[in-house]
């Protein structure tokens, strides 16, 4: 049975499908690469704590790192490297970057649309860039606190 929060249908994307990764290039790149998180990041479980929340399980779009269900805010933590933070500009890797660039570019294109679709239910959605939480990371607690006291159900 579908969950009454998610609009279950078939997303379109503009971009071509990744496809298999390929090997890796040496082990120690695999031993990295294998290492990577997909939830429960360091910059996730600084921001969380410090917004005295639990990182999330949801079945909302594009799973949300942090969520706020009375006041529909959802807040994504984004690594800088996985979905290419314009500030950052960090270089695609030196093998099999065609693979990379349309990795990345799916990436992308997955999380406007996620986005769109949480916004389109009446969420309000918060984007955090992994090196905002190195740099400032009560900062960026701050600006989202004040973001949910903003809602017109939290004004006074």
């Amino acid at each position: 049975m579908p969950s009454p929060r998610r609009r279950e249908y078939k997303r379109t994307y503009s971009t071509r499908p990744v496809g298999k990764s390929p090997k890796a290039s040496s082990k120690s790149i695999s031993v990295v690469m294998k290492s990577n998180r997909s939830s429960g990041t360091m910059p996730e479980l600084t921001l969380a704590r410090l917004l005295r929340r639990k990182l999330v399980s949801s079945d909302l779009p594009g799973r949300p790192d942090i969520v706020y269900a009375r006041s529909k805010v959802a807040v994504f933590v984004h690594g800088c490297f996985w979905h290419r933070c314009p500030v950052c500009d960090l270089p695609l890797p030196k093998t099999n970057t065609g693979f990379w660039r349309r990795k990345f570019e799916r990436n992308v294109e997955r999380d406007q649309i996620n986005r769109l679709e949480l916004e389109s239910m009446g969420w309000s959605v918060h984007e955090v860039w992994e090196h905002e939480i190195r740099e400032d990371s009560a900062g960026c607690a701050m600006r989202i606190k004040d973001a949910i006291a903003r809602l017109p159900q939290f004004a006074a």
